[in-house]
């Protein structure tokens, strides 16, 4: 039996890492997008893609970039996936072809289920993934186990810590 609560199996996430992991999902979608190789505008699903998406929006020079807001977590707990903001219709046409949407991690893929039902064409893209989010995203960088909690670093501060031998 395994007694270890959903988030222990942490995978930690620095700052530089997020953005060379960012870099690497750019250099990857470079030349990759259906206008000659030239992506349209780059869309975040917030607030985990905002990151990744102005690294890969800098990266490729794209300069039309835009967010769709997605609720699908509270605290740790998943739950219904909800849109709370949409990106501004003329920016994605009628299904988004063209438009790399950005987001941190695929973890079941419900948020990438949803976003991709309003925008089919689009490309969507992710720095994690997930194995059972992973038929949603086109595009990641590195793939962690189903039970791994990923801390991102704008979800952390830094706090002292007692020695291991105390005081």
């Amino acid at each position: 039996m395994n007694d270890r609560l959903p988030h222990e199996k942490g995978f930690h996430i620095s700052w530089d890492q997020i953005h060379r992991d960012s870099r690497a999902l750019a250099w990857r979608l470079d030349k990759h997008g259906p206008d000659g190789g030239d992506w349209r505008a780059v869309v975040a699903i917030t607030r985990g893609g905002l990151a990744p998406a102005m690294i890969i929006a800098r990266e490729l020079d794209i300069r039309v970039v835009d967010t769709i807001s997605v609720k699908s977590y509270d605290h740790q707990t998943q739950a219904e996936a909800t849109v709370l903001k949409a990106p501004q219709a003329g920016i994605m046409g009628d299904d988004g072809e063209g438009i790399l949407i950005i987001d941190d991690l695929v973890d079941t893929g419900k948020t990438l289920e949803l976003v991709r039902r309003m925008f089919p064409k689009a490309h969507f893209a992710t720095v994690y993934a997930k194995p059972q989010g992973r038929e949603m995203v086109d595009s990641f960088i590195t793939e962690v186990s189903q039970d791994t909690w990923i801390f991102f670093p704008w979800d952390m501060a830094l706090q002292y810590v007692e020695p291991y031998r105390g005081t």
